[in-house]
């Protein structure tokens, strides 16, 4: 058993399950998301994108490219939901909670991706 690929894995599947509790709730309700949970799920997923970077496999490159665009929309609701409670005066409106939980979504079916391609990696895995 590699140590390395153990480690991987986790933090692919600790990203995507983050993010999973994140999104899942009413999509326009506030206290059914928390921004720890969204802080948290940011900061995993940035793991799991700098550890996908010593890989130069085709799958790779489609395993960091998933990690890009999670972080990506991770980063924009990130954005929206600090806007929201920091700058606007409207506060965390059901429309900015769902503009921040739409993302999060997007960012959540990059994971699931990223968690098939270790999947599919896996099993066609063949020891030598």
């Amino acid at each position: 058993m590699s140590l390395e690929k153990v480690i991987f894995g986790f933090f692919v599947l600790l990203a995507a399950t983050l993010n999973f509790g994140f999104f899942i709730g009413d999509i326009s309700n506030a206290a059914l998301h928390n921004e720890y949970e969204l802080f948290a799920a940011v900061v995993v997923n940035l793991i799991a994108t700098v550890l996908k970077f010593g890989d130069r496999t085709q799958i790779g490159a489609v395993h960091l490219a998933t990690s890009l665009v999670a972080d990506l929309q991770l980063i924009a609701a990130t954005l929206t939901w600090v806007y929201a409670t920091q700058i606007s005066t409207a506060g965390m409106t059901p429309e900015a909670t769902a503009s921040v939980v739409s993302l999060s979504g997007g960012a959540l079916l990059a994971n699931l991706v990223s968690v098939a391609l270790l999947v599919i990696e896996t099993t066609t895995f063949q020891r030598r």
